[in-house]
């Protein structure tokens, strides 16, 4: 399989069509073709973002357009975000160049998505929370954010470079190593709060934040299918200890 074709660009909610069609063309001259709206403020078919997709207009064509993220993501099985933003719930941040060839060593085998956020704010720690991967563009400290097809641009050059150097990443001795996907590892964060609510180990008014803490953790371990249904094995467990307890206890 080539992995280029197996990655897709994600952009939350763009606000400027001629932003979406420049990426477009960026995205073409490096060879990925994949690309995917999350309730975008712009018209990605109107006049501007076809003049500035220039020979790239096929790929606005075969774009796909969600009102959610978690619909969007549906189907991936290991997600990268980008962030010019630092702060205590995020990171660590990972420069393109280092990340490229694990992008493609994920590419070989399951779908890959790499989240972009809008040119304003960027993506929020909520929208981030599904990667395994940070992504920030190392630039001077005046002027770090940058524009959003410039940064597509700089991301997808290092995946393609990486990718006719045949740069090799193989963290594991397993070679059919296989992310979980995303609906499977959501649900596990799911039942790993309410768990962690129960045992108070979380606070009720912000469980958000210590969440934000466990998905970095488990996202770097990179969890397969088998890694998720242990662990919600073992909630399924504390659970019925827990429940257990309270009820000798009553």
């Amino acid at each position: 399989m080539n992995a280029l074709e197996n990655i897709s660009l994600v952009l939350v909610r763009p606000q400027y069509a001629g932003n979406i069609g420049s990426v477009c063309r960026a995205m073409k001259n490096m060879g990925l073709r994949k690309l995917i709206l999350v309730s975008p403020a712009a018209d990605h078919l109107g006049e501007e973002a076809i003049r500035m997709a220039v020979s790239a207009r096929d790929i606005l064509v075969e774009t796909k357009v969600f009102y959610s993220l978690p619909e969007a993501l549906e189907g991936f099985h290991w997600i990268a975000g980008t962030s010019a933003r630092r702060g205590r719930n995020r990171g660590p941040f990972i420069s393109p160049r280092e990340l490229a060839p694990e992008i493609l060593s994920h590419a070989q085998r399951v779908p890959v998505a790499i989240l972009f956020g809008p040119e304003d704010k960027g993506l929020t720690n909520r929208e981030l929370d599904p990667c395994q991967a940070l992504i920030a563009i190392p630039a001077h400290p005046q002027l770090s954010s940058l524009n959003l097809a410039q940064a597509v641009m700089i991301i997808c050059y290092e995946i393609y470079l990486a990718q006719i150097s045949n740069l090799q990443w193989n963290p594991r001795a397993e070679k059919e190593f296989r992310p979980a996907q995303f609906q499977k590892v959501e649900g596990m964060y799911s039942h790993m709060e309410d768990l962690l609510l129960k045992i108070g180990f979380l606070d009720p008014k912000n469980p958000k934040r210590i969440m934000h803490t466990l998905r970095r953790i488990f996202g770097r371990a990179g969890l397969s299918e088998r890694d998720v249904a242990i662990w919600r094995g073992i909630f399924r467990q504390m659970e019925w200890y827990v429940t257990r307890r309270k009820e000798k206890e009553a």
